[in-house]
């Protein structure tokens, strides 16, 4: 049963406490608490009054098997396989999916759970999701990150055997779940038209940023590296990610326009991380650029609210031009104006916040980002409005509702059962 309490959230509309209700989410793709989208979501039902268990992999930061952060408690598992090709990743899935199904049964049979909310990449957890629901009818919640397909094209190339079946792991968890959430309405198309699902079952909660996460600082100078200008960079470093178009942007910036007064802090790790750092030396440009490697949300912080511009340059494709991208409302949050490629959801969520590059053009990349180093008036007013979207649009405190909506969805099915 859920209860209202009378109280309101901060966007005013009424605050829903949940009493007696249990959640475990399941999430492979980073370590929680640095998922930042699922730790919002997992302290959001908290805070209402679940009781809140996350299974997750562990990583650099996270390294105990089990602990209680802000009353959640969590359950790692290690990863042994770290795919890197196609054939690799249903290793990595099956050793994940293995330590997911052990965990559960452990939450289970301690903590217990009423509902599974499954968080992809990748689409195989809801096999773990079957057996509770056949057996003990516990309810599923689908919560839709990635579209695996088009993420499976962007980094091979090809629509094969794996694409294919990516496609019906898809089909299947959607089929499985009681309700889904998507990201953005482009996800939540994809849910009621590929995936099936009743309109009624979709919900679009978006990842917004937490503003007192985000604090503004004075600048730290010694990142800027004796240059005058940088710009900055928070991520995942992958394929899809074009990092490489960045550092080709930085080549055109460097030697094309004869800057040598702009420095590139990219923070984040990945899959790809020691290649891009090979590249920067292959085309000349490391000494412009600073990789972080992952670091603490203090460095992550440090180094976005020194940079003068911040940039996207996730590649151009179909699953990127679907995607929102916590990182471009993370930069809007911190007053910082924008670069990126024209994509439909990265322009749907930073609109006049943002230049928009053409797609995968580093030159032009380049020129954006020049021209927006040149231009402290219009980079102080794309600031202003970037900063102004997130605090009255965007931020998290007007998807928590949403989220805790689907919920109250969720659980009066079963109650007029």
């Amino acid at each position: 049963m859920t209860e209202s309490t009378g109280e309101t959230s901060l966007n005013g509309q009424p605050s829903i406490r949940a009493h007696n209700r249990r959640v475990l989410i399941i999430v492979e793709n980073l370590p929680v608490p640095f998922d930042r989208r699922v730790w919002s979501e997992a302290t959001t039902l908290q805070d209402a009054g679940y009781e809140v268990s996350v299974i997750c992999p562990k990583g650099i930061n996270a390294q105990k098997s089990h602990e209680v952060i802000d009353g959640v408690h969590i359950f790692r598992h290690p990863l042994p396989i770290e795919a890197s090709g196609k054939f690799a990743y249903p290793l990595e899935y099956l050793s994940a999916l293995l330590f997911e199904f052990g965990l559960t049964i452990r939450v289970f049979l301690t903590r217990g759970f009423d509902a599974i909310h499954a968080c992809n990449p990748p689409d195989t957890i809801f096999l773990v999701a079957c057996v509770f629901k056949i057996l003990f009818r516990k309810k599923f919640i689908f919560d839709h990150h990635d579209i695996n397909p088009e993420l499976y094209e962007a980094k091979f190339g090809r629509r094969d055997f794996f694409y294919r079946l990516l496609v019906t792991l898809e089909r299947w968890t959607f089929g499985t779940a009681d309700i889904s959430i998507a990201t953005n309405n482009s996800y939540r198309e994809i849910a009621i038209g590929r995936g099936g699902m009743a309109p009624e079952n979709v919900f679009v909660v978006r990842s917004g940023p937490k503003i007192e996460r985000l604090k503004i600082t004075p600048p730290s100078p010694a990142l800027k590296m004796d240059r005058q200008f940088l710009v900055g960079y928070v991520g995942v470093i992958g394929q899809q990610e074009g990092i490489d178009l960045l550092l080709e942007a930085i080549v055109h910036i460097t030697r094309n326009l004869n800057r040598s007064d702009i420095h590139f802090g990219i923070v984040g790790g990945g899959p790809t991380l020691p290649e891009m750092q090979r590249l920067a030396v292959t085309l000349g440009v490391e000494q412009f650029v600073t990789f972080t490697g992952r670091v603490s949300d203090a460095d992550m912080l440090a180094m976005l609210n020194t940079a003068d511009v911040c940039v996207n340059p996730d590649r151009a494709n179909a699953m990127n031009d679907k995607s929102t991208m916590n990182k471009i409302m993370e930069y809007m949050a911190l007053k910082k104006p924008i670069v990126q490629f024209d994509l439909t959801e990265g322009r749907h969520s930073a609109q006049h916040a943002s230049l928009y590059a053409k797609a995968n053009d580093p030159a032009d990349l380049a020129e954006k980002l020049v021209q927006l180093i040149d231009d402290p008036v219009r980079r102080s007013e794309m600031g202003a409005f970037g900063y102004q979207r997130v605090i009255s649009e965007l931020s998290w405190d007007y998807e928590a509702p949403k989220l805790l909506a689907a919920y109250e969805h969720l659980f009066a099915q079963t109650k007029g059962r």
